[in-house]
């Protein structure tokens, strides 16, 4: 009996020691996969146990972590072929751009009759809009393969507004708009300044084209900045303010032209800032608001 006994708890200790074991195993294969995370190592996992279970388990991350960096080397190899390849296709199609803008400058220091000159100009007003579409597909396409970082930093998001503003004064002033900036104390936000320079052109950009009075813009903090621009719209523009960020949405495919990559160029930027876009219509006196939402240096 006695031996038993003393057989029982010797095998209730081997028990006992060999699941600590297989727990100090699995807590050092944990230890591993953070170590992975957050050195970025490519360490495979070490199995010091010769057990089979956990050895087939260990075998098993190890080809799985594999299989997962290859794709991720293929990924990055995809992005940089693709990358490449806009940049080619861009260098294709600013090439002939240039050179067309070129006959066009030539043709206007050319004698002309009224209709020609008519004809002259509409041909210079398509090319320009052709550029700009070319601008924005590229700087969107890069802007989604690159998945750049935002850098952020505390900004006074007043004094950003108003610089933007000044440096867009001439192609406002041609427009004949003026830019109404409701005075409110100084906000600052944690953000990108070149993206959040990107996004506040944008904006402007959009009112220019389509706005048929002044732009008024304000700044409202509460969790976040809120910055609204408003503009008045023809009364007869259907817009679907669900759709307005979508990729070359047109709120009328005859009179207005607009592919919508500035707007989806402005979302993509405030979402890699943790932000929020959004617009709503005001059908009682025909405005337009646009406001992006980002978060408050704290």
């Amino acid at each position: 009996m006695i031996i038993a006994v003393v057989l029982l708890s010797i095998s209730v200790l081997i028990l006992f020691l060999y699941i600590i074991f297989i727990l100090k195993q699995l807590k050092s294969i944990n230890k591993q996969l953070d170590k992975r995370l957050i050195e970025n190592t490519r360490q495979p996992l070490n199995i010091e146990l010769f057990n089979k279970t956990i050895t087939n388990l260990s075998k098993n991350i190890n080809r799985c972590l594999k299989l997962e960096e290859k794709r991720r080397l293929e990924s990055i190899n995809d992005q940089k072929q693709f990358k490449e390849l806009i940049s080619n296709i861009s260098h294709d199609l600013r090439t002939p751009l240039t050179s067309i803008k070129g006959y066009q400058q030539l043709l206007e220091k050319t004698p002309l009759d009224k209709h020609q000159v008519q004809l002259l100009k509409t041909a210079q007003k398509y090319t320009d809009e052709l550029g700009l579409l070319i601008e924005n597909f590229f700087e969107y396409s890069y802007l989604v393969t690159a998945k750049t970082e935002p850098n952020f930093k505390k900004i006074n998001i007043n004094n950003l507004i108003v610089e933007c503003v000044l440096s867009y004064i001439a192609i406002l002033e041609e427009k004949n708009l003026n830019v109404n900036i409701k005075e409110t104390p100084p906000v600052f936000v944690l953000g990108d300044k070149n993206m959040l320079i990107r996004i506040i052109e944008n904006l402007l950009n959009n009112c220019a084209k389509h706005s048929l009075g002044d732009i008024d813009i304000k700044i409202e903090f509460l969790q976040n900045a809120k910055i609204t621009f408003t503009n008045p719209i023809n009364q007869d523009t259907n817009i679907n303010v669900d759709k307005l960020f979508h990729r070359f949405y047109t709120s009328d495919s005859t009179r207005n032209k607009s592919t919508g990559l500035g707007l989806s160029i402005v979302e993509f930027l405030v979402k890699q800032m943790d932000g929020n876009v959004g617009a709503y219509l005001n059908k009682t006196d025909h405005t337009l608001s646009i406001f992006f939402e980002i978060p408050l240096f704290k």
